[in-house]
């Protein structure tokens, strides 16, 4: 990346800078590049560890059970407008 790109960048983020400014981001950006490159180089044999912990779905069996009648569920709201509970307007 050279001084055009940093140049662009600047521009495209709206902010101005020096002559020394664009110098001095262009050596800090191509240091941060040989770096990247240099990982890049490394050779590995294990795949990615995008966690590392396996984690799996803790999910219990869906079993039928007993439910509120109506009268239950409406017993301890004023919310309601015939057979649903009310809510605010959106």
């Amino acid at each position: 990346m050279g001084e055009v790109d940093v140049r662009s960048i600047a521009r495209i983020a709206r902010i101005e800078l020096t002559e020394e400014e664009v110098e001095s981001f262009s050596r800090d950006i191509e240091e941060v590049k040989k770096v990247f490159d240099e990982i890049d180089r490394i050779e590995v044999s294990e795949e990615p560890a995008f966690q590392p912990i396996v984690v799996k779905n803790r999910t219990r069996e869906d079993k039928a059970g007993e439910c509120f009648t109506k009268e239950e569920a409406f017993s301890n709201t004023s919310h309601k407008e015939g057979d649903f509970f009310k809510g605010p307007k959106v």
